[in-house]
C-alpha cells in the first residue's frame, strides 16, 4: 500500500475518532446539564428536570411537578448551569488559541495577564463605579477594556526592541499580570469598604451565582462567535503559528499582525467571561491538553472538543462548589485550582523529562 493510501486511511480514522468523541462529549454535556440542574439543597430527579426543561423550551409534556420545582429548575439552576457551560467552553477555547499563539503549552489567559486586566477593570467598576455610563453593561465593558488594555500592553512590551516572539509575549504577560494583580489589590485597599472588598475578593475567585437570563444571550453570542472565528477563520492559521513563525511567513501569514488580531478577540472573550463569572483559572490551561490527547493537534478538531470538555469540567466544578460545604458556597476558582494544580505538576514533569 502506498504512503498516499496510508495517509488517506489515517485521515479517515482521525475524522471518525473526532466524530465519535464529539458525539460522546455532546451526550455527556446534556447528561451533565440535567444532573447538575437537579443537584442541590433540594434534590430534583433527572426525569423531572428533563420534563420541566422540555416543557419550558419546547412546550412538550404535561405538568406533573410542583410549581416550586419548576421555579428552582428554570429560574435558579438552569441559568447557572448554562453560564457554567458557556464560561467553561469560552475559557477552554481561549486557552487553545493562546497556546498556539505563543507556542507554549503552559499559556492560558492567566499567564498572559489577560485575566488580571479584566479583573482590574471589573474591580474598578464594582468598587468605584467605573463605566457607570454603560448602565447594566458597566461591569462587562470595564472588564473587556481592562482585558484589552492588558493585551495591548503585553503586545507593546513584547514588541519593543524587535519582532514579537513567543517567549517575549510569555515573559511580558507574566510581568503585566503581576502588575495588574497588584493594581487590583490596591483598588480593594483604597476603596475603604470592607463589604465591597469581600464581594470583590469572592468574585475574583469565581462564582456562577450571578447567572441571569438577560445576560446569557450576550455571553452566548460572544462565546459562539469567538469559537466560530477560531474554527472558520483562524483554524489553519493557528496550525501554522503553532509550528513556527517561519512556517507562517511561508504560507503568507504575518505572525505579528495575526497575533495582535487574535489578542483582541481573546480579550473580548475573556473580558466578557470574567465579568460574568469572575476570574477562573486552570480551565484554559488543562482542557486544551486533554483535547489534543483525544483528537490530535489540528485546531479544527481541537477547538470543538476543547469547548465541550471545558463546559463539562466547569459545570461539575460548580456542582462540587455548591454541595461540598452546603449551604455555604465555595468560590469555583478554588475547585478548578485544586483540580488543575496536580495536572500542571504532571505536565511540568513530563516536559522536563522530554515526554510529549
Amino acid at each position: 500500500m502506498t504512503s498516499v493510501a496510508h495517509d488517506v486511511l489515517g485521515l479517515r480514522a482521525q475524522r471518525r475518532r473526532t466524530t465519535l468523541w464529539l458525539l460522546a462529549l455532546t451526550a455527556g454535556l446534556v447528561a451533565t446539564a440535567v444532573i447538575a440542574v437537579g443537584t442541590g439543597a433540594i434534590a430534583i430527579s433527572p426525569g423531572t428536570v428533563a420534563r420541566i426543561l422540555a416543557r419550558q423550551l419546547f412546550g412538550l409534556g404535561e405538568v406533573t411537578w410542583a410549581p416550586p420545582q419548576e421555579a428552582i429548575v428554570w429560574l435558579v439552576r438552569f441559568p447557572r448551569v448554562l453560564l457554567g457551560l458557556l464560561v467553561g467552553a469560552g475559557l477552554a477555547v481561549c486557552g487553545v488559541a493562546l497556546q498556539a499563539m505563543v507556542r507554549n503549552v503552559l499559556a492560558d489567559p492567566y499567564l498572559l495577564g489577560i485575566n488580571s486586566g479584566a479583573s482590574s477593570g471589573a474591580a474598578a467598576a464594582i468598587l468605584f463605579g467605573a463605566g457607570a455610563g454603560f448602565g447594566q453593561y458597566a461591569l462587562s465593558t470595564s472588564a473587556f477594556l481592562g482585558a484589552l488594555a492588558a493585551s495591548l500592553l503585553v503586545f507593546l512590551v513584547a514588541r519593543s526592541g524587535g519582532r514579537v516572539t513567543s517567549i517575549r509575549l510569555l515573559l511580558a504577560g507574566v510581568a503585566v499580570g503581576y502588575a495588574l494583580y497588584a493594581t487590583t489589590s490596591f483598588l480593594i485597599f483604597a476603596s475603604g469598604s470592607a463589604e465591597g472588598a469581600r464581594s470583590v475578593i469572592f468574585w475574583l475567585l469565581g462564582s456562577l451565582g450571578l447567572a441571569r437570563w438577560d445576560a446569557l444571550l450576550a455571553l452566548a453570542a460572544v462565546v459562539i462567535g469567538g469559537t466560530a472565528v477560531y474554527l472558520t477563520i483562524a483554524g489553519r492559521r493557528l496550525d501554522a503559528l503553532a509550528i513556527g513563525d517561519e512556517t507562517a511567513h511561508t504560507l503568507g501569514l504575518n505572525p505579528d499582525r495575526f497575533r495582535l488580531r487574535l489578542l483582541v478577540v481573546v480579550s473580548l472573550c475573556v473580558g466578557v467571561l470574567v465579568s460574568a463569572a469572575g476570574s477562573i483559572g486552570f480551565v484554559g490551561l488543562v482542557v486544551p491538553h486533554l483535547a489534543r490527547r483525544l483528537v490530535g493537534a489540528p485546531h479544527v478538531r481541537v477547538v470543538p472538543v476543547a469547548a465541550l470538555l471545558g463546559a463539562i469540567l466547569l459545570v461539575w466544578a460548580d456542582v462540587i462548589a455548591r454541595v461540598l460545604l452546603a449551604p455555604q458556597e465555595i468560590p469555583i476558582g478554588i475547585i478548578t485550582a485544586l483540580l488543575g494544580a496536580p495536572f500542571l505538576l504532571v505536565l511540568i514533569r513530563r516536559l522536563h523529562g522530554g515526554q510529549p
